[in-house]
């Protein structure tokens, strides 16, 4: 083959990390490939728990670091922190010079690097496209980011038909299932002893577990429905609550502060992490008895780890779900009634036979594959695949 392909995987959060570790992992391996690794955004940021050491622990070279958060959260922020990232990506790209990137899901860093990768000509390889989160900006970005890609790799086939209909080519989208599923088929989760010691926290009887981050597209302050969840999770004095932090998106900080608030009102019953990571946090779904918020891991990987999730509003409208999935509106009421019926016998005794529509695991494998054999020389010029013009996929 010659020298090596090389494979340039960007990161900004942690959340996106754990889905992209095996991936990582399997290209690290590979003797054809070379691996690159850019890392961004909340990584970078001690307000986030400066979480590129956890990928240099990890036994990953971390080849270039894009600064790009400012400390605001303002729409003027998020905006400014794009511009940023785009001039840093540039750089990047010109001294690493890749021949494939690799980038996951739909926040704003990644839409930069999409920009600089497009203009510089590097083929796009994209992971989670085609879903709908339609109470979020990451909507418009993720399609956005599928028509500067030249592969993509979805997580259903709902999702591999709206990317054909988005005018990609069906050759060139794959649906090999979430590779976040290949966590939990891998990593030795820890028992509930070991998870007690590493968060330093005893668990109850029963225990919930919560992410909540801003519906970045609501008119409405996201302070209303946090407050509107505190008053829900009253209901249950006898409950255990553990807080995963909010990512930085538009307004996140003030959710973040009110739940440390929370935190100190009830001491003796909840606590908040700024970064679990993957095992603990996929042990800590295993422990829990319901997992509440907002966030795409409560589609995704809990209902394979068989357990409930209360998804709060419209921040995952449109995405394919689970029958463990149980909708409610952000209203204290609607909160409440959502977890009686998750903790109920009945629901507790249907979870067993729940499977995530989301594939088997095994993911992360095929999507090294396909990035290592596909032809890349002419693959930057694309046609637009029109559906009227073909009788059948």
């Amino acid at each position: 083959m010659g020298t090596k392909r090389k494979i340039c995987v960007i990161t900004g959060s942690r959340a996106e990390y754990g889905l992209l570790y095996w991936l990582m992992k399997e290209i690290q391996s590979d003797p054809d490939l070379d691996l690159q690794v850019i890392v961004t955004g909340m990584h970078l940021s001690p307000e986030f728990g400066l979480t590129y050491k956890v990928i240099e622990k990890d036994g990953f070279v971390i080849h270039e670091k894009v600064d790009m958060l400012l400390s605001s959260d303002t729409a003027v922020g998020v905006t400014k922190s794009m511009g940023l990232a785009t001039i840093g990506f540039a750089d990047a790209f010109e001294r690493l010079k890749p021949d494939l990137v690799v980038i996951l899901g739909d926040r704003f860093e990644i839409l930069a690097a999409a920009q600089a990768a497009l203009v510089a000509q590097i083929p796009i390889a994209h992971i989670h496209g085609g879903e709908l989160t339609e109470g979020a900006v990451d909507e418009a970005i993720r399609h956005s980011i599928t028509k500067m890609s030249q592969l993509h790799f979805v997580s259903a086939e709902t999702y591999r038909k709206r990317i054909i209909q988005l005018g990609e080519e069906p050759a060139r989208v794959f649906n090999f299932g979430a590779p976040g599923l290949d966590n939990i088929h891998r990593l030795k989760l820890l028992n509930r002893q070991e998870l007690e010691k590493v968060l330093q926290w005893t668990l109850g009887k029963t225990n919930f577990l919560i992410t909540y981050h801003p519906v970045t597209l609501s008119k409405e302050s996201p302070m209303k429905a946090i407050n509107e969840l505190f008053r829900a999770l009253d209901h249950f004095p006898e409950a255990k609550i553990i807080f995963t932090k909010q990512n930085s998106d538009t307004s996140g900080r003030i959710i973040g502060q009110l739940i440390d608030e929370y935190v100190l009102r009830n001491q003796n019953r909840a606590a908040a992490y700024t970064s679990l990571g993957q095992l603990n946090y996929l042990s800590m779904v295993r422990q829990a008895d319901v997992v509440i918020g907002n966030s795409s891991s409560g589609l995704i990987e809990v209902p394979a780890l068989q357990k409930p999730t209360v998804n709060m509003g419209v921040r995952q409208r449109g995405r394919v779900r689970g029958e463990s999935i149980i909708d409610c509106e952000e209203s204290e009421s609607q909160i409440a009634t959502a977890i009686k019926k998750a903790l109920s016998v009945d629901f507790q005794a249907m979870l067993s036979k729940v499977k995530s529509p989301y594939g088997e695991g095994g993911t992360s494998k095929q999507i090294k594959e396909v990035i290592k054999k596909t032809k890349l020389e002419d693959i930057v010029m694309k046609k637009f695949y029109d559906l009227e013009n073909v009788k059948k996929d």
